[in-house]
């Protein structure tokens, strides 16, 4: 601090108390803001201490003297606030005063005092200030503070925010300007301030959203996910390297954040709200560029626009994700029923109503123009309103100029003439009513729901969306097409807000109690899968394979019940891909001595790691072409085997799959996995009979301690005892493991000493390494208790693995 400031600061004013946390000390802070009303080089540092000073004379004063509240208001010290950061040389100031408020209203408890702060709409007049956004750090401390005003917000605090006569809610207005920041946390604070801003049951409130910003905010919002996932599908297409997928892994999780964000806004139940998203996404994203792309568009489409095309793969990925995360029922019920019942004559309707709608390249107006815009009459808003129905403009979104005279022009007011030809075009292009299952009678309900179609190849083909979806299931090529097809069936279907008669009408008995019907066409596709997965060199990852049996199950078996409804011809088809998966698995029995571990590794694996839809679809590398090489870091089931290892591991979990499929779809219960019982083991803590048993006693060296015990080496087990006080010739466990585990050698500096190593059984096998459950240096009485206990060792671990061959021989392939 400047000498002069300093004796200025002491001479003048009264000397600063030692107490840092008293009303005493901010009197005093308040003395230096008041004889420093202007920023300069000389008191900057002295006025940024002092704001961060009274900060925290703030939070105490709110836990433990209200009085230091009052002096604060008293004296009107957010008054000198507003003076620093209207002041040219303010840039550091503004950044300190922001940094304080939001460490203030972050650690404000107290209600009265939050009460006290919020008054004389102070805190709406620093949130309008109009900071320099160029400077990254005063943007993110003016969100930052923004988010956490909108965390303390409720019914009664929305009334200091909310200025209801003028119509005016800077807190909101102000922040959703920065919905498409390019700083990924500057997004996410704004998404989370939109939603703690809904969620405030304020019909007042809601009405000036819904009235002044709704439109506006969704469409840009809109536009921009839209935008995105052009990008995204663009990086699809041209990033065919496994290795390189860092740009698209990023992408993809940031499509996620935008699909659980609209989410998130229709579970708050804003109903006028909800409509207006639902009313954007549905005309300007989902069906216009997904729904559009599942098919060829020259075969229905008269739009040659080529950016609004994007690939199948790529839309069959977007459509998965919106009925996994998407539970608002107007909206998926709206895209099921499209992309199910929608025939030839609706598809060429529906391209007509929305197909103009592609040359999209931004929205009528950017967001800032609509919200600086004030247009009190009713005249004025409908016609905002008719600009953004029927823009059929294409702008190129790369050029500011040509952004701004489009701005421009649809900134102003439209003609009478223009308005009724727009009105006619509107008309035009009506949405076909019959359609969707809002509009159906109960009559309607009832006979698709009594007499769903059996969908054979001819009718199939007219219905061009869902005939696209069963084509995807072929896998020619490789099985990317069917895995996303296989998703967006499976996720459509279950979907709890899809209503069962739109899904049924199409004998998709998902949810069905009653699956005595069902889709014999798309059955028929699933098990050729199966069938083809089980051959040699089959392009079809465990993944896929995983998904085809679950969609099965789900279409033919009631779990409940654990009834099967499956004919005869169909069971037929999976035992011979069973009877297949057999076969070519006892081709690796002689050849692969980890056989046995692998086995054993498996059934583990499926049984610990259910494979899991949400979590496929998370995973960037199910969009690039199936890899074969265990360098890309991608898990075996997500990639093809390399080596002959891998395809004897492939082997395995293919038999195990289709073997339980067919288990269960024949009533018949597992009874020979695993191959060696739980229930037939030792575990820690039992007692033994040592009686007829070798013993051999050692001492086990820790890192940290020795231990004295007896080694039993059973068929089974390896086991440490200690022993029974209680009870002669018994024993207690302290230590026991499968003998397949063990790996037992020679230490080359003491011959009466063995290394032993017991591996923890992997939660993931695809993890080359795991941290042993056991390592020690075991120390016997001498040379030749070590040589017994090695040879014991070994042979415990051949009659180990020839009683489980012996098993699997027995079982499998007798």
């Amino acid at each position: 601090m400047d000498l002069f400031t300093r004796a200025r600061n002491t001479l003048f004013g009264a000397t600063q108390p030692r107490n840092p946390h008293s009303i005493e000390n901010l009197k005093y802070l308040y003395g230096v803001l008041h004889r420093n009303p202007t920023v300069s080089d000389v008191n900057i540092d002295l006025l940024i201490e002092t704001l961060r000073s009274i900060s925290e004379i703030l939070i105490w004063g709110d836990q433990h003297d209200s009085s230091v509240f009052d002096y604060f208001l008293e004296h009107g010290m957010l008054v000198y606030f507003l003076n620093y950061m209207r002041q040219k040389n303010g840039r550091f100031i503004c950044v300190q005063i922001l940094q304080t408020l939001n460490i203030l209203f972050e650690n404000i408890r107290n209600e009265t005092s939050l009460y006290y702060l919020l008054s004389n709409n102070h805190v709406n007049n620093i949130i309008l200030h109009k900071f320099d956004f160029s400077d990254e750090e005063i943007t993110a401390y003016y969100i930052s503070f923004l988010k956490t005003l909108s965390l303390k917000l409720n019914k009664q605090l929305i009334n200091f925010f909310y200025n209801e006569r003028n119509r005016e809610l800077p807190l909101y207005v102000e922040a959703i300007k920065f919905f498409n920041h390019p700083e990924t946390m500057v997004r996410i604070a704004v998404r989370t301030l939109t939603l703690n801003v809904y969620k405030v049951p304020d019909p007042a409130m809601h009405r000036f959203i819904l009235d002044c910003t709704a439109t506006e905010y969704f469409s840009n919002l809109v536009w921009f996910i839209r935008n995105h996932v052009l990008d995204f599908d663009s990086l699809i297409r041209n990033n065919l390297e496994i290795n390189n997928r860092g740009h698209l892994t990023s992408s993809l999780e940031e499509y996620l954040d935008h699909i659980h964000y609209i989410q998130d806004i229709f579970s708050l139940d804003v109903h006028s709200l909800n409509n207006v998203l639902k009313e954007q996404l549905m005309n300007r994203l989902w069906i216009p560029v997904y729904v559009f792309s599942l098919i060829k568009r020259e075969k229905f489409s008269r739009v040659k626009d080529p950016r609004v095309m994007i690939d199948q793969l790529t839309t069959l990925f977007l459509l998965a994700e919106v009925f996994l995360v998407i539970d608002y029922r107007p909206v998926v019920e709206e895209l099921a029923d499209l992309i199910i019942s929608a025939d030839i004559e609706t598809v060429e309707a529906i391209q007509l109503r929305y197909g103009q709608q592609l040359f999209y390249s931004l929205p009528p107006i950017a967001l800032e123009v609509c919200l600086a815009k004030n247009e009190p009459n009713e005249e004025s808003s409908d016609d905002a309103e008719n600009d953004s129905d029927i823009s059929l403009k294409v702008v190129d979104i790369n050029d500011e100029d040509e952004r701004r005279r489009y701005e421009g022009e649809h900134s102003r007011i439209r003609s009478p003439s223009s308005l009724s030809a727009n009105k006619k075009l509107l008309d035009s292009m009506a949405k076909p009513t019959s359609l969707y299952v809002s509009n159906w009678t109960d009559d309607e309900k009832s006979r698709r729901s009594k007499e769903p179609m059996r969908l054979n190849n001819t009718e199939l083909a007219d219905r061009p969306y869902f005939g696209a979806l069963i084509d995807a299931l072929e896998c020619d090529e490789n099985d990317q097409l069917c895995f996303y097809a296989l998703s967006v069936l499976l996720t459509m279907t279950t979907n709890p807000s899809v209503d069962s008669v739109i899904i049924e009408s199409v004998c998709l008995t998902t949810k069905s109690s009653e699956k005595s019907f069902y889709n014999t066409l798309l059955v028929d596709k699933l098990c050729h899968i199966l069938l083809l997965a089980t051959k040699q060199d089959s392009n079809i990852r465990i993944a896929t394979l995983s998904l085809a049996i679950t969609f099965l199950k789900k279409l033919v078996y009631n779990e409940e019940n654990q009834t099967s409804y499956l004919s005869e011809e169909h069971l037929t088809q999976i035992d011979q891909a069973r009877k297949q998966a057999t076969e070519d698995l006892r081709r690796y029995f002689p050849q692969q001595e980890l056989l046995l571990d692998m086995f054993e590794d498996e059934y583990r694996q499926m049984q610990m790691n259910p494979t899991r839809i949400d979590c496929l679809l998370k995973d960037s590398c199910m969009l690039l072409p199936p890899t074969t090489t265990p360098l890309s870091g991608i898990e075996f089931i997500k990639r093809l085997p390399s080596g002959d290892i891998e395809r004897a591991r492939r082997s395995i979990r293919v038999f195990f799959l289709i073997r339980t499929l067919f288990l269960e779809l024949s009533s018949i219960s597992e009874t020979e996995l695993p191959l060696i019982k739980p229930e037939n083991l030792f575990q820690e803590n039992d007692r033994l009979d040592l009686n007829n048993r070798d013993l051999i006693a050692c001492t086990i060296h820790m890192k940290d301690k020795k231990d004295r015990r007896f080694l039993v080496i059973d068929q089974m087990q390896f086991i440490l005892i200690e022993p029974d006080n209680k009870k002669v010739a018994w024993g207690i466990v302290k230590f026991c493991d499968q003998m397949q585990d063990v790996d037992a050698v020679n230490d080359k500096e003491d011959s009466h000493s063995l290394h032993i190593t017991i591996h923890k059984p992997v939660t993931n096998i695809y993890v080359k390494t795991s941290p042993p459950i056991l390592n020690a240096k075991f120390t016997f009485d001498n040379h030749i208790h070590c040589m017994t206990a090695k040879q014991n060792l070994i042979k415990a671990r051949q009659r180990y693995r020839k009683i489980c061959n012996r098993n699997i021989e027995l079982y499998y392939f007798s």
